[in-house]
């Protein structure tokens, strides 16, 4: 790709990008949200027209008027949204819209699946062309995608955020497909914010900013402070802080705490003041049950205790949890953390409107000013607080949701997944908020799927595995071998963190 430019009413997407793949090779496209790494691969995709520059794929100039054009010339783009049906079996995903046909008019069924099959098995997954794909996990549903760009004859295959949904399992499973299909000659422009990721598998990387180039490293140069220099612009030195000494006195302690999910496992464990503790485990280890449960979603079973400075609190319900300043950033900040359709001083302010209201009506000047008081503080970048909370970025959302909740000075503050889907600068703004909630008294828990960001955000990790507590690592004894040992069940079993 040479010279690519494409502008948008009001905003130059693309100014002047260039972008080389070679045979066999693995490139990763690396940037913040709204540095063009998207627009450029839906114009290698055929999904947008460029309004300057040319691509060229084999050395021949090509016209990509359309996505169908783009599939003709090999490239298969897989998108963080996957574009599956799951009322289809996967031989009917793998080949939609290209079905076999007996007499030129009856779909060949046998040899739909008879060839599915052999994609299947190229990319290691044990399924038949027949099995349902809702039966799939995620990471299996995205094989069966990749599986539908090869039988396609891709031969550059564009991956955006392959791995934000997946277990750690299934994302190295995924790693090795990708190597695999490295060396069977098929390019891959792989998109992730994940650098842990970027840096085991890239050939190369190549990074945006601002809709411009911003630099290239080959192999031998790659490194997480290079990568994080190239994309912002700026040092991020203080990417991961961690203050002086152990944590305070018990903030938060939660004791005998059962879910719905796992009744037959208590949980116990205590959040101190000055440290984020993480909550690590692989998915399904009822790290989520527990957060909701402790906010009110899913009440806790009978028996369970929850104490703020020493102090027994009943929580039933979300509203029990947020009038004692216990609150929740949800996993799903789209579903569940906002209401996409308002405007971003609405979702501010919702939890807060007896503060801005009087005799039932709404101070809206209040509110306006509160809502633009917070949005500067977490450097939300919209054009003012009347813009739709659904046209930000997945960083600029998540500061939404923080500020909603800090506006009511939280005591308690449990993060699920804070970063997923987010660009490294909006995470180091995140991982800050959080140090200094953490500084100022705040019980901040941290619940993450990533293993970089459980080692390098938290001061103690507490692990789980199907619903059991199996052990809290203090920072000494961190290490990515100690988290995995406890996350698949290998711990001391007896549910209790509490003492450590």
């Amino acid at each position: 790709m040479r010279g690519i430019g494409k502008r948008f009413p009001g905003v130059v997407a693309l100014d002047d990008v260039s972008l080389e793949v070679y045979t066999g090779e693995v490139v990763a496209l690396i940037g913040e949200n709204g540095a063009g790494k998207s627009t450029l691969m839906k114009i290698l995709g055929g999904v947008y027209q460029p309004d300057a520059g040319e691509v060229l794929i084999g050395g021949r100039r090509a016209t990509i008027g359309g996505v169908s054009d783009a599939i003709g010339l090999g490239v298969g783009f897989i998108h963080q949204e996957l574009n599956v049906l799951d009322n289809l079996d996967v031989a009917g995903n793998v080949f939609l819209g290209r079905e076999p046909r007996k007499g030129g008019f009856l779909v060949d069924r046998a040899k739909m699946k008879q060839d599915s099959e052999v994609y299947l098995r190229r990319l290691g997954l044990d399924v038949t062309g027949d099995t349902p794909l809702a039966r799939l996990s995620i990471a299996q549903q995205q094989l069966v995608e990749i599986a539908k760009a090869l039988s396609q004859n891709a031969r550059i295959l564009i991956m955006d955020e392959p791995t934000s949904s997946l277990t750690l399992s299934e994302t190295e499973r995924l790693i090795e497909v990708v190597k695999d299909l490295r060396a069977q000659g098929v390019s891959v422009i792989y998109i992730s914010h994940r650098l842990g990721e970027v840096k085991e598998l890239a050939d190369r990387v190549v990074a945006l900013r601002d809709g411009r180039n911003a630099g290239t490293l080959a192999r031998e140069e790659i490194s997480h402070d290079r990568m994080v220099r190239m994309m912002v612009g700026r040092e991020l030195s203080n990417f991961y802080v961690h203050p002086e000494g152990g944590g305070g006195g018990v903030v938060f302690e939660v004791q005998n705490l059962r879910t719905r999910r796992y009744p037959q496992h208590p949980v116990s464990f205590a959040a101190r003041r000055g440290e984020i503790l993480g909550f690590a485990g692989l998915v399904g280890a009822g790290r989520s049950e527990v957060a909701q449960a402790i906010f009110g979603v899913e009440p806790p079973l009978p028996g369970a205790v929850l104490a703020l400075e020493g102090e027994p609190v009943s929580v039933r319900s979300p509203q029990d949890a947020i009038a004692r300043g216990i609150y929740l950033v949800p996993e799903d900040r789209r579903r569940s953390g906002l209401i996409l359709e308002e405007v971003i001083r609405k979702n501010i302010s919702l939890p807060s409107l007896r503060r801005f209201s009087s005799a039932w009506l709404v101070r809206q000047d209040d509110e306006r000013k509160a809502a633009a008081d917070y949005a500067k503080r977490l450097n939300v970048k919209a054009p003012s607080v009347e813009a739709r909370a659904g046209n930000l970025s997945g960083g600029n959302q998540q500061k939404v949701v923080l500020a909603k909740w800090l506006a009511r000075d939280p005591r308690v503050l449990i993060f699920d997944e804070p970063t997923r889907g987010i660009d490294v600068g909006a995470k180091a703004e995140i991982y800050d908020l959080m140090r200094r909630l953490a500084e100022q008294g705040v019980g901040v828990i941290m619940i993450s799927s990533d293993m970089e960001e459980i080692l390098g955000v938290s001061d103690r990790v507490a692990v789980m595995h199907e619903g059991r507590l199996t052990g809290v690592l203090e920072r000494a004894e961190f290490s990515e071998e100690a988290v995995m040992r406890l996350a698949v069940g290998h711990g001391d079993g007896d549910g209790d963190g509490g003492g450590h």
